[in-house]
């Protein structure tokens, strides 16, 4: 069996196939044993970033935090974190009233540094030799560049797990292989409702 590392991009797989569903307590390691059947899992990189609490969901960032104390209770697994940025934008409404305002000032929320700490991390492994097979949970076409330099400058296959409707053109003509991430997948690979860490018990969220 090949030495594989599994790069996930975290707010790409949880827009793409987690949100709305009841699948969101989901185990990375037993996802990747499911789809990566015949390949050694060497290292899960998991990059996302620290969300912050909204006021239609105060609660969503201790949810988040308490999933990330359960993926890191895989003993191969790391998390790396990029940063929000939230400022005030004005915006054009779709619909505006003839005699209304035409725009309209929100809070725009934006996630940076994850593609780019997943593109330096596996670039940074395929150079020093970390994996044979790098696999890609992600379909953002912003990683074809990484993706083309590693497999065409060092020689070493990468797969693309998609977490989302329909695979990105451009990843699935230079991956070596993708696999679409289904629900019966998500569904098999779920966490206990109750884990434990150094820290004590961690309890699934009871509103996922």
């Amino acid at each position: 069996m090949k030495s594989t590392n599994v790069y996930v991009d975290g707010f790409n797989l949880y827009y793409g196939c987690l949100k709305g569903t009841p699948f969101k307590w989901l185990d990375l390691s037993k996802l990747c044993g499911i789809l990566l059947k015949g390949n050694a899992v060497n290292r899960i990189r998991c990059f996302t970033a620290r969300v912050r609490p909204r006021p239609g969901d105060p609660n969503q960032q201790q949810r988040q935090q308490v999933y990330i104390r359960a993926l890191e209770t895989i003993p191969n697994l790391s998390v790396h974190y990029g940063h929000f940025l939230a400022h005030p934008v004005r915006m054009p409404l779709a619909n505006p009233r003839p005699s209304g305002p035409k725009t309209v000032e929100a809070i725009k929320t934006e996630e940076k540094g994850s593609d780019v700490n997943l593109a330096t991390y596996l670039l940074y492994d395929g150079f020093r030799g970390d994996y044979e097979v790098a696999v890609v949970v992600s379909n953002d076409s912003d990683l074809l560049e990484p993706i083309r330099i590693v497999r065409r400058e060092l020689g070493l296959t990468v797969g693309i797990l998609n977490p989302q409707k329909r695979p990105s053109r451009v990843l699935a003509q230079e991956a070596d292989f993708l696999k679409q991430i289904r629900a019966g997948a998500l569904k098999a690979s779920q966490f206990p409702t109750t884990l434990k860490d150094a820290h004590g018990i961690i309890t699934k969220p009871k509103e996922w």
